[in-house]
C-alpha cells in the first residue's frame, strides 16, 4: 500500500501522540488515541482517494458523490460508536481523530508555492496611479473612464 506525504505526517503526528500519551497517560488513553487515529486515516484515505476521482472526471457531481461522502461519515460514526462502547476513552478517541488536521496545515504548507518577490513599484505621486483601478489590481479601460463622464 502506497501512502500520499500527508498520510505519512499524519502517521508520524500519530504515532508521536501515542508516545506520548503512553509516556504521560494511561494504556487505555494511549489505546483510544491510536483506535482514533485508525479510523481517521481510514476516513481520510476514503476522502482523498473520492477527491482524486472526482477531480480527474471519473466521479460525477451529485447523487454518487453524495452518497459516497454520507456514507463514509455514517461509517465514521458507527466506527466511533463501536469504540465508545467496547470502553475507548472519549477524549483520547478525539485527540486521536483529530490528528490530521496539524497533519493537513503542515503538510498544506510544505508543499506551498515558492514566494515571489516582486519589483516595488511606482513611487505614490507618479501619473500613472491615475490609470490604475485599485479594484480590479489592473489599469482603467478607457471605456471606463468614458461612461463616467
Amino acid at each position: 500500500m502506497k501512502l500520499d506525504p500527508i498520510e505519512w505526517l499524519n502517521l508520524s503526528l500519530s504515532s508521536a501522540a501515542v508516545a506520548a500519551s503512553l509516556a504521560l497517560g494511561s494504556r487505555l488513553f494511549a489505546t483510544s488515541i491510536a483506535l482514533g487515529a485508525a479510523i481517521e486515516a481510514v476516513n481520510f484515505r476514503m476522502l482523498r482517494a473520492a477527491s482524486l476521482r472526482l477531480f480527474a472526471g471519473n466521479l460525477a457531481v451529485g447523487r454518487t458523490w453524495m452518497a459516497g461522502f454520507g456514507l463514509r461519515f455514517a461509517a465514521l460514526g458507527v466506527a466511533m460508536a463501536l469504540a465508545l462502547s467496547v470502553g475507548a476513552h472519549p477524549v483520547g478517541l478525539v485527540l486521536g481523530l483529530s490528528t490530521i488536521v496539524p497533519a493537513v496545515l503542515i503538510g498544506a504548507w510544505l508543499q506551498r508555492p515558492p514566494v515571489e518577490v516582486c519589483e516595488p513599484g511606482p513611487p505614490p505621486d507618479d501619473p500613472s496611479w491615475e490609470t490604475w483601478n485599485p479594484w480590479l489590481a489592473r489599469e482603467r479601460d478607457p471605456s471606463d473612464d468614458e461612461d463616467r463622464s
